[in-house]
């Protein structure tokens, strides 16, 4: 395995083992700070700004070196920064706006490591056939599957026994391994002009964002990027259940951390199955039929959360455990057949001297529309009335947030720029973010 190849594991497996504080964050959110489902949901869509705006932190790692590199020395700042989050909400933070400022750090960390290995990615996808680049894309998201696999059910045990903070604690150190990763990055150091008196001078700041802004301008009006990011965007926003379902579970239901860790373990290693499914017979379907079928079966199997919220799998002798974690298997397997070909598109658009800048923009799409999913989920919680102790209007919340997951067919005709206008093949020459990632839309 090459170095680059090495340290593009290593990151993606961070991000996935990173997951080990994600059950703590909401149990933390919902214990300790004894805030209801919507403002949980607000709390966390606000902390994951960072991830909203990664064409800056493209930009910034493209064309302002730290310390005579582009890449390495980000990684290492950012590893750093991510460990510096995890210990504060270890020990220190006990009221909501540090919990935001913690939990942004640590999303500012991911999202920028995150930038700076994508462009790592996609330089070594360039020229390769779309199989080979999908090959790579699996390989990455494989490795956060790995993570998560590696880190899933001990979150849930951990928080039992131990509580939020320790989750936090050891959390905190993987960050580090992000730092490690720099140094499998084959980066030469970039030397500055004016210490070669013979060497021509070298663009200033602003003649490098004209440049930069030129090159993203060309590739952006192009319809064939344009048009499927549009559609992505629409199918990630539709309103999410999440926390509501989240609240409904563990106290309604009585799932205790540690089962939810298993629902973790259970989605990891489901993901990991819908990685080698699609790298094994999915690459070259077309994107319309890819996501036509993924958006019908998750909203069929999606509104199966309705018979949960109803309690009528216990009227069928089927627990609450056991019907939660086949659902979430399920669901995750469909979002992540639906994840990966989006991102072999977006890869294969970036022009070379701007494929961090690029690829994070097309990404942060899906960012966005994650982030407008969650704020819709929150105000139609708020609106129905869900909160900690009433979900009398849950079931009309999970059935409007699983229909609303249809609404992105409409936007199909877009997909015909990705699939080269063929209608075959994954396409060539399109581009965009991603859909659902590999949660469902009730997770």
């Amino acid at each position: 395995m090459r170095p680059e190849v090495a340290a593009i594991v290593l990151v993606y497996f961070v991000q996935g083992i990173l997951g080990l504080s994600r059950l703590a964050k909401d149990y933390f959110l919902k214990d300790d700070l004894h805030l209801s489902p919507a403002e949980a949901s607000l709390v966390l869509s606000v902390s994951a700004a960072p991830w909203l705006v990664k064409p800056v932190w493209g930009f910034i790692s493209d064309s302002v070196p730290l310390f005579g590199y582009r890449r390495k020395s980000y990684l290492v700042l950012c590893g750093a920064l991510g460990a510096v989050a995890g210990f504060g909400l270890s020990a220190y933070v006990t009221d909501v706006p540090g919990a935001v400022i913690a939990f942004t750090a640590g999303s500012l960390s991911t999202a920028f490591a995150d930038v700076v290995i994508d462009s790592v990615v996609v330089a070594a996808a360039r020229g390769e056939s779309q199989a080979t680049s999908g090959s790579l894309q699996s390989l990455c998201w494989g490795s956060v599957a790995l993570g998560g696999i590696a880190s899933a059910y001990f979150s849930g045990a951990l928080i039992e026994e131990r509580g939020t903070r320790f989750v936090f604690g050891v959390t905190a150190l993987f960050p580090l391994l992000i730092a490690a990763a720099a140094t499998l990055v084959n980066e030469k150091r970039i030397v500055d002009p004016s210490d070669r008196g013979d060497a021509p001078p070298h663009p200033g700041i602003v003649d490098e964002i004209k440049i930069l802004g030129g090159k993203l301008w060309d590739v952006g009006k192009d319809r064939r990027v344009w048009a499927p990011t549009a559609f992505v965007f629409l199918w990630q926003a539709t309103p999410n259940p999440g926390a509501a379902m989240f609240y409904f579970q563990t106290e309604a239901l009585g799932f205790t951390p540690e089962f939810l860790g298993r629902v973790a373990l259970a989605r990891s290693v489901a993901a990991l199955v819908g990685v080698g499914v699609y790298n094994a017979y999915l690459k070259d379907v077309p994107l319309k039929k890819m996501f036509t079928v993924s958006a019908v079966l998750g909203t069929c199997l999606g509104l199966t959360q309705l018979i949960l919220v109803a309690g009528l799998n216990r009227e069928w002798g089927i627990s609450d455990q056991f019907f939660s974690l086949g659902d979430t298997v399920v669901l995750t397997v469909l979002g992540e057949v639906s994840f990966l070909p989006v991102l072999v598109l977006a890869a294969k658009t970036c022009p070379e001297g701007v494929e961090a800048t690029l690829f994070a923009a097309l990404m942060s799409v899906f960012n966005a529309g994650g982030a407008a999913s969650a704020a819709l989920g929150a105000a139609l919680t708020a609106a129905l009335g869900v909160t900690e102790e009433n979900f009398d209007g849950l079931f009309a919340l999970v059935l409007i947030c699983n229909l609303s997951s249809l609404v992105p067919l409409l936007g199909l005709r877009w997909l015909d720029e990705a699939d080269g206008g063929e209608g075959g093949g994954g396409g060539e020459g399109g581009a965009e973010g991603v859909p659902a990632v590999a949660d469902a839309k009730t997770d």
